[in-house]
């Protein structure tokens, strides 16, 4: 499974159009020729970024979900709305569709952002809110989340 490290700051042009940074490109290099997935995020306005293989995974999860249950298929139509094959192109670019770009509210400034095995896609201005929300409790929060755990690494 492939992680991905790291923020970057890049910026969006009138198209749409991310120019990925090199780093993070040497580390997308095994899902280049496979593509991605582009998706609206669940919890918040910014997009997600997945790489084939994980969206695969992903959707072998959803797949198995029961479609005689109501609440299943409300959930599988949302988590799919707006789904989008992507690929980059020969110069780097992410080719953002305009209505994700909207979702997102994303104009010029952006974050692409590592979320392990995907990609975050933020307005800059949304994902330095977001960060600075989350940080006045993340020590609550990463107790709640990681600290029972028997690790003790």
């Amino acid at each position: 499974m492939q992680h991905f490290i790291g923020t970057y700051e890049c910026k969006a042009d009138a198209k749409g159009r991310i120019m990925i940074p090199m780093s993070l490109k040497k580390q997308m290099h095994e899902g280049l020729n496979d593509g991605f997935v582009i998706k609206r995020a669940v919890f918040n306005a910014c997009l997600e970024l997945y790489p084939m293989k994980q969206w695969e995974a992903l959707m072998e999860k959803v797949n198995a979900l029961n479609r005689f249950n109501k609440k299943n298929n409300d959930f599988i139509r949302r988590f799919t709305a707006g789904v989008r094959l992507v690929d980059i192109d020969a110069t780097g670019r992410l080719l953002i569709p305009k209505d994700l770009m909207l979702h997102a509210g994303i104009e010029r400034q952006t974050v692409i952002s590592s979320a392990v095995n995907i990609l975050e896609i933020w307005d800059k201005q949304r994902y330095e809110e977001a960060i600075s929300e989350a940080a006045l409790d993340f020590g609550a929060l990463a107790e709640e989340v990681m600290g029972d755990k028997d690790d003790q690494d």
